[in-house]
C-alpha cells in the first residue's frame, strides 16, 4: 500500500493535469464548436507561460553555469562523460528519427490553426547565423529568439564565473531571481488544470476525435521505440563497455533502479539505488559518484527520444513535410540539446518545448500540444534516463580505465 501511495504521490500533479485534459476532451466532444466560449481561459494559461519564459531561461541557465565548479580539475572523467552523454543522446534521437520517418505519429491528421512560421532547414551559413544570433540585444528578449538567448546566457554565465568572487556574487543574485521565476511558474501551474481543460475542450470541439487518435498513435510509437532502445541499446552499450563479459551483470543489477525510476518518475529519487547497482557492477566509485549525480540532471536519453517525437508530431499536425537532411539534422540537434544540455537546469523540459515551438516558428497553441505528450511519456522516459546514466558509467569506466577494466574489477571483488 505504501508503495502505491508513493507512486500516486510522485505522479499526483501529472495525473491531475491528464484528468483535466481528459475532461476538456469530453467537454469538447459534447459541446462541439460551442466549446469556443472556453477559449479565453486556455489562452490565458498559454500567454502566461510564454510571458515568463524569457526571464526563466536567462536566470536558470545563467545561475547554473555561473555556480558550476571548474571542469579542468575533473580531467579525463569529465571529458569522457560529456562525450558519452552527447553520443548516447544522439543515438537515441536518431533511433526515434528513423521510427517517426517510418511511422509518422500524426499521419492523416491536419489542424488548421494560425499558420506556422516559415520552417526551413538550416542548410546555409546565413540561416545558421540567424538561428543562433540576433542583430540587437533587445531581440533576445523574445521567445522567438530562444536559441540565441540560450547561447548568450551560457556565455554570460561563463563570463561571470571568470570574474571570480565578484562574478559569484552576481551569480548568487541571479540564482535568487531564478528561484523567484520558478516559484512564479509554480503558482501559474495551479491554474494549469483549468487552462489545459479549456484549451483541449476548444481543440476537440473544433477538430473532433482525430487529435485524440493522433495522441494514441504517438504514444504507442514512443513506447515501442523506447522499450526497444531500452533492451537493445543498453545491451550493446554494456557489451562494448565490458568486452562482452558484463552484460549479464548489468541486467541482473539494473532492474531495481529501472523499476524505481518507472514508478517514481524521478532520476534523482533513483540515484541511491543506481549508486548501489553501479557498485555491484564494479564501476569505480570516483566515476559512478561523478557520472550518476550529473547524469541524474544532465543526461536524458528518454527526453532525446521524446524530443524527436514532439517535433515530428507538430510537423504532422500542421501538415508540414518532416523530411530533408537539414530539417532532420536540426531536429536531432534540438533533441540532444533538450535532453542533454537543457535537462541540467530547473524547468529544462519546459524550456526544451519552448525551444521547439519558437525555433520552428510554430504558433503558441503548439506548446500545450507537445507539453501533453511530455506528460504521457514521462514514466518510460524516466526509466530510460536513469538506466542510461548507469550504462554510461560503464562506458566511461572503459574509456578511463582501459578495455580490461571490468575483468580486473570482478577479479578484485572475488579476491576481496
Amino acid at each position: 500500500m505504501s508503495e502505491s501511495n508513493s507512486v500516486l504521490k510522485s505522479y499526483r500533479f501529472p495525473i491531475i493535469l491528464l484528468c483535466a485534459i481528459a475532461l476538456g476532451c469530453v467537454i469538447g466532444a459534447v459541446m462541439g464548436e460551442r466549446a469556443v466560449v472556453l477559449k479565453p481561459l486556455g489562452d490565458l494559461f498559454i500567454n502566461a507561460m510564454f510571458m515568463v519564459v524569457v526571464p526563466l531561461v536567462f536566470s536558470t541557465i545563467c545561475s547554473a553555469v555561473a555556480s558550476m565548479s571548474s571542469m579542468e580539475r575533473l580531467g579525463k572523467v569529465m571529458k569522457s562523460l560529456v562525450l558519452v552523454f552527447v553520443v548516447t543522446g544522439a543515438v537515441a534521437a536518431l533511433l526515434m528519427l528513423v521510427t517517426v520517418t517510418l511511422f509518422p505519429p500524426a499521419e492523416g491528421v491536419h489542424i488548421e490553426m494560425q499558420a506556422a512560421g516559415e520552417i526551413q532547414a538550416l542548410s546555409t551559413p546565413d540561416q545558421i547565423v540567424k538561428a543562433v544570433t540576433t542583430d540587437d540585444f533587445v531581440k533576445l528578449l523574445s521567445r522567438n529568439a530562444m536559441l540565441p538567448l540560450i547561447i548568450f546566457t551560457i556565455f554570460f554565465g561563463f563570463s561571470l564565473q571568470a570574474l571570480g568572487e565578484r562574478g559569484r556574487a552576481a551569480g548568487r543574485g541571479i540564482a535568487v531571481f531564478a528561484d523567484a521565476m520558478l516559484k512564479l511558474v509554480g503558482y501559474l501551474m495551479y491554474y494549469a488544470p483549468i487552462g489545459l481543460m479549456a484549451y483541449f475542450a476548444t481543440l476537440v470541439g473544433d477538430y473532433g476525435p482525430k487529435l485524440l487518435g493522433a495522441y494514441f498513435r504517438a504514444i504507442v510509437i514512443y513506447h515501442v521505440a523506447t522499450f526497444g532502445y531500452f533492451f537493445v541499446a543498453f545491451t550493446i552499450y554494456s557489451w562494448w563497455a565490458t568486452q562482452g563479459k558484463g552484460v549479464r551483470t548489468f541486467w541482473t543489477n539494473i532492474i531495481p533502479p529501472a523499476l524505481m525510476a518507472l514508478g517514481s518518475g524521478s532520476s534523482t529519487a533513483t540515484l541511491p539505488i543506481n549508486l548501489e547497482a553501479a557498485s555491484k557492477m564494479g564501476i569505480p566509485r570516483d566515476i559512478s559518484e561523478i557520472a550518476l549525480p550529473i547524469g541524474a540532471t544532465a543526461h536524458m536519453e528518454g527526453s532525446c527520444l521524446s524530443g524527436i517525437l514532439k517535433i515530428s508530431f507538430l510537423f504532422g499536425i500542421f501538415g508540414l513535410p518532416f523530411d530533408g537532411i537539414g530539417t532532420m539534422a536540426t531536429a536531432v540537434t534540438v533533441a540532444v540539446l533538450s535532453g542533454v544540455v537543457l535537462s541540467g537546469i530547473p524547468g529544462g523540459g519546459l524550456v526544451g518545448e519552448m525551444l521547439i515551438v519558437s525555433l520552428y516558428g510554430f504558433p503558441p497553441e503548439a506548446f500545450p500540444i507537445i507539453a501533453t505528450i511530455g506528460f504521457l511519456v514521462d514514466p518510460a522516459a524516466t526509466m530510460v534516463n536513469a538506466t542510461g546514466d548507469t550504462c554510461s558509467s560503464l562506458i566511461i569506466s572503459r574509456l578511463v580505465e582501459g578495455k580490461d577494466w571490468f575483468a580486473k574489477a570482478m577479479a578484485g571483488r572475488e579476491s576481496a
